[in-house]
């Protein structure tokens, strides 16, 4: 049978009774042999969605084995890692083992590189068992391989950081640029009041510092217990460090009205649902909403900001940014809180 014509967004790939982009798909083909724009790669890890991982544990009562039995069974039956529950799946680390001579992506074999596209729309096969992860934490030893189309994006990995470190980075690398965007677009209006919900996190740590390069008069970290206020505090990274739970939506509202808010601009970073009336109540009329979390029901913020009569502008935080990965990098780089913090949660 001949092959489909190549197309960049990966439509070629689909297996599906109907035409849908990959991410959608219930299941893509992972053949090795290559169309004449896609790259292979050879995995080395993956980084689980957070909220993704969260859900996988919770179901499996934290049971490392069939954590690990449930990922190879969604990938082994999709052909890509996307939790069928959220919706979600994550990215990963590896070296270009082929590349099609069409490909735009300027990777050279040999490249060890990241991926910056979900593993929801990511062919990938999975070959050694995952036999190297014990299924505790979101980063995944793993040896297969997986394919990138055309319109696909992946950054060399720089060779001062730790691949693992470069990873959780990347990650969430949409998170902080996108803050940046916003707290920049008041340039002379003023200087705005920026919220970050979950603030000791991989993207809330690299939004609070960030939104403080961009310009904002005041950063405040929102956390959900001591533990990490004492983390978050010791980074330097918030005027203001305030404890709440973020799907309490008073306990919310109050603790950033009294750090200083309402926030101008709020930020979510946290992988659990039910957090978006309190970052809609956290948010000064006419100030900005930006939802980073997979685990968010946008239908319920659409709603609760109606029902709430609020003027706010909510944006999804869809990955992507130009420049991401470098900006990202480049915070962790510069800002020692902001590694200290990864550092912690990547050590065993």
């Amino acid at each position: 049978m001949a092959r489909r014509p190549s197309d960049p967004t990966g439509l070629h790939r689909v297996l599906d009774d109907r035409l849908v982009l990959p991410q959608a798909a219930q299941r893509l083909d992972t053949a090795r042999e290559l169309w004449p724009d896609e790259v292979r790669i050879r995995t080395e890890r993956l980084n689980l969605d957070a909220a993704s991982f969260r859900q996988l544990e919770r179901t499996h009562d934290g049971d490392g084995d069939r954590v690990r039995a449930a990922v190879l069974d969604i990938v082994a039956s999709r052909g890509k890692m996307q939790n069928p529950e959220t919706g979600s799946g994550g990215m990963l680390v590896g070296t270009v083992e082929e590349v099609g001579p069409e490909s735009p992506l300027g990777l050279q074999v040999g490249d060890r590189v990241a991926t910056l596209v979900s593993l929801t729309l990511t062919p990938l096969v999975i070959e050694d068992g995952l036999a190297g992860w014990d299924g505790r934490s979101e980063q995944v030893p793993c040896d297969g391989y997986a394919v990138l189309f055309g319109r696909s994006i992946a950054a060399v990995i720089p060779d001062d950081l730790d691949p693992a470190l470069s990873l959780a980075v990347m990650d969430v690398c949409g998170a902080p640029a996108l803050t940046a965007r916003v707290v920049e677009e008041y340039g002379a209006s003023g200087r705005p009041t920026v919220a970050v919900v979950g603030g000791a996190g991989k993207s809330g740590s690299l939004s609070l510092a960030a939104a403080r390069r961009a310009g904002a008069a005041r950063t405040i970290g929102v956390v959900p217990n001591e533990r990490e206020a004492t983390l978050l505090k010791a980074t330097g990274l918030a005027d203001e460090v305030v404890l709440a739970d973020a799907t309490d939506p008073v306990a919310l509202r109050d603790a950033v009205a009294g750090a200083g808010g309402p926030a101008d601009v709020t930020v979510v970073c946290v992988d659990v649902p039910g957090c978006e009336g309190g970052a809609i109540l956290a948010t000064a009329e006419g100030g900005t909403v930006i939802f980073f979390s997979m685990a968010t029901s946008f239908s319920a913020a659409a709603l609760g900001a109606e029902g709430l009569a609020a003027d706010v502008r909510m944006l999804v935080g869809n990955g992507y940014v130009p420049g991401h990965a470098a900006f990202a990098l480049d915070l962790l780089r510069a800002e020692e809180g902001v590694r200290s913090l990864f550092e912690g949660r990547l050590e065993p």
